[in-house]
Order: C-alpha cells, then structure tokens, then sequence
C-alpha cells in the first residue's frame, strides 16, 4: 500500500468491538455513564489524585550521553510544549491533567499534535474523546474523525492517542468504568436510594392492617389521610392515631438492619481496589494509622502512578519524537519528588551516599532545589575502604 492511499477522506466504519468497548456486551446492569460515575465521590477523588498528582510532577526531555548520564534538553522544541504551555489555551498542567482524567474515565485521551515545516512538534490541543471515531487502515496505520463544527480527519501521525487496557482489537482502550461496570452500578444504585431516603425524610414505609376487610373508598380515605399525616406536611408530629381495629405493620428495613451504610463502605472499597489507589489516600480513614498511611503514600506511587507515567511516556515517546530522535532524546516523568521520605530520612540517606562517596554535595543540593556551591562537585574517599585485594600484605 502506497502513501498515497492514506488518505483523509471520511469511510463507513463498522467496529465489531464497538459494544463491548462501551461495555454493552450483555446484561441489563452493562453500561455505565462514565459522568455519573465518575461523579460519585471516591471515584471522582481517584481520578482528581492521579491526574493531579502526574500532572504536577515534573515531565522533561532528556538527552542520552555518550556514558549513560542524561540531560535536560531545554533547548528542544517540544521541551515547552510538556513544560510550559502547548497551545495558547491551556498550561502543561491542565493538558496533562485533562489527559489522565480522560483515560480513567473514557480509556481514551486524545490531542491533536501541531508541527512546523520542519516536523517538530510545537503545540498539543486537546480533543474530547467523545467526538473521535477510530478507523484502521489497510496498511495497519489509523486515521481519526473527529466530529465537531467543522469536522477534520486526522492521520495517526497528528493525534497523540492514550490508552488504559487495550481492547482485543488492539486499536481502542477499555474504560475502567466499564471494566467494572457492576460496582459503578451498585455504588450508583445504592446513591439514588440513600437520595429517595433523604428525599423522604427517612420516613418508613408500611401497611394500614384492619381487622376485617373495608370497601374501596374506605381504603382510599384511608391512604388519603396518611399522606395528609406523613408526606404532604414535614411539620405534622409523627404520631398516628388509628381506629376501626387498624394496625400499622412497617415493612421498610432501616439503614443499619439493612447494613446499608457497610455496604456503601465497601463499594468505595471495590472503586479504590479498580483504580490503584489506596484507601487513605482516597479519603477513606477508617482503619489508617500514621504509619500505614505513609506505607500507603509510597505504594500509591510505585503500584498506581509509575505504571501510568509509564504508559504516558513511552506513547509521547512515539507520537512526539521520531525515530531518529529517540535515539538521542526520551520524555520521562520525575517521580522522585513524591517518593521523598520527611527530612531526617532524606538527611540520613544523604550521609550514606556522601559518605559512601558516590554523592557530592551539589548533587545533593541539586535534590533539595539548592543551588550549587563552590567545590561541591568533589566526592568523598573513606579511609578505612579499598580495593579488594589491594590491602597491604595481601
């Protein structure tokens, strides 16, 4: 297939995944609206901290040296882009945030990458997944639709495409909302109903028994004066007087004999369990301790943010640069800064690598945002250490 035939004309597509990608795959209780269940509490808070916090770190593009050492590239055209500003809307941060609370919601995050005449890379804009159709071509490339006022069609090159699981076709990601669609529901389910409670006044419901059996208009004069009494006025005490042998049978479970409010406890549980994220760090304190709140901060790191800066560095990797340029320059995320421990940790592992003489005193200094000081870049030598096998009389 020729460059020719990758064209950007518009084609009837027909996905086979399609269903499964919006999670229609069987079932009533299939799909979820990512909005509202994104909106729920512990789900929005889980997305809020990831995005926010890789959104935060510093992204840079280095240069690989001769020995391994790498540099910051400022220099290079798209260091701004990731760093400062790429179009004239939006900051770094707000893309990159826009971009991972995309991907923990829809599974797919998309930007439209505008070049010079020269190919490089000087701006991102972001595009709302929504309005993207995905096509793959003959030649296994991919083209874009991107339905709007007016609509465009953009070659793989042009889009920066981030993906949470990928889908069997290998093209789309699966949304984590739809991978686990059925506890979004139960925690949305059990919302409306704490909602119809609140709504209610948690007033209960039950059953007017009498002991023998009354024509129709008695029942409907009946009904009609307990709505008077319970709903219609919030003021009227609670206290109900019956006559004619009539007994009052509740039939409504309250919230605790239902065990409702542990069940809402352990939705949220299952919402953290889906994306990575501690409890703790989720808001929910019930069994946090100070020390396992600061395990938790460390695995929040390690176990849900570095796979994701991962998988948003090796995709920049391949959309932002050429092939050429990846062999000199690659965009990583600096992590270091949120695996920090408090200051007497960070000081003591400092004296280790000082005086074990693998860190000077400016690279330390570079850690702790200092500036360098004259004479810092010498290492220390410990005078009771030497090469094995060298000692004297040996």
């Amino acid at each position: 297939m020729t460059a020719e035939d990758e064209t950007r004309a518009t084609v009837q597509t027909s996905d086979a995944y399609l269903s499964e990608f919006f999670g229609q795959g069987g079932g009533a209780l299939s799909y979820v609206d990512p909005a509202r269940a994104s909106g729920t509490a512990v789900a929005h808070r889980c997305v809020m901290l990831i995005s926010e916090l890789l959104a935060s770190v510093p992204l840079h593009i280095y240069r690989r040296g001769e020995r391994g050492q790498r540099d910051r590239a400022a220099d290079h055209p798209a260091y701004s882009v990731l760093h400062d500003m790429p179009n004239p809307m939006h900051t770094a941060f707000d893309l990159r945030q826009s971009l991972i609370a995309s991907i923990l919601t829809h599974g797919n995050a998309y930007a439209e990458i505008e070049r010079n005449g020269r190919g490089q890379v000087t701006g991102l804009h972001l595009i709302d997944p929504g309005t993207v159709t995905v096509e793959r071509l003959r030649s296994g490339r991919l083209r874009y639709t991107v339905t709007g006022s007016p609509s465009k069609v953009l070659l793989q090159d042009e889009v920066l495409h981030i993906r949470y699981r990928l889908a069997r076709d290998g093209v789309m990601g699966q949304s984590p909302i739809q991978i686990g669609r059925e506890t979004f529901n139960l925690a949305l389910s059990q919302n409306d109903a704490a909602s119809k409670q609140a709504a209610k006044g948690f007033r209960p419901e039950g059953a007017v028994v009498f002991a023998q059996s009354i024509n129709p208009n008695q029942k409907a004069d009946v009904l009609d004066k307990l709505r008077q009494k319970i709903e219609r006025n919030d003021t009227t005490s609670g206290v109900l007087v019956l006559d004619g042998g009539a007994d009052w049978k509740p039939f409504a479970f309250s919230s605790k004999d239902a065990e409702f409010l542990e069940s809402r406890k352990l939705t949220a549980l299952d919402i953290c369990r889906i994306y990575g994220v501690p409890p703790s760090a989720a808001g929910i304190t019930d069994n946090a301790t100070y020390s396992n709140i600061g395990e938790e901060s460390r695995a929040l790191v390690q176990r849900c943010l570095a796979p994701m800066a991962r998988r948003i560095e090796q995709t920049m990797n391949a959309a932002l640069l050429t092939e050429e340029g990846r062999k000199l320059f690659f965009i990583e995320h600096d992590l270091a800064g949120l695996l920090r421990g408090d200051m007497a940790a960070r000081y003591a592992a400092y004296r280790i690598g000082r005086d074990g003489g693998w860190l000077s005193a400016n690279e330390i200094r570079r850690l702790e945002n200092l500036p360098e000081i004259e004479g810092g870049d010498d290492y220390l030598t410990p005078l009771n250490m030497a090469t094995s096998g060298k000692q004297e009389g040996v």
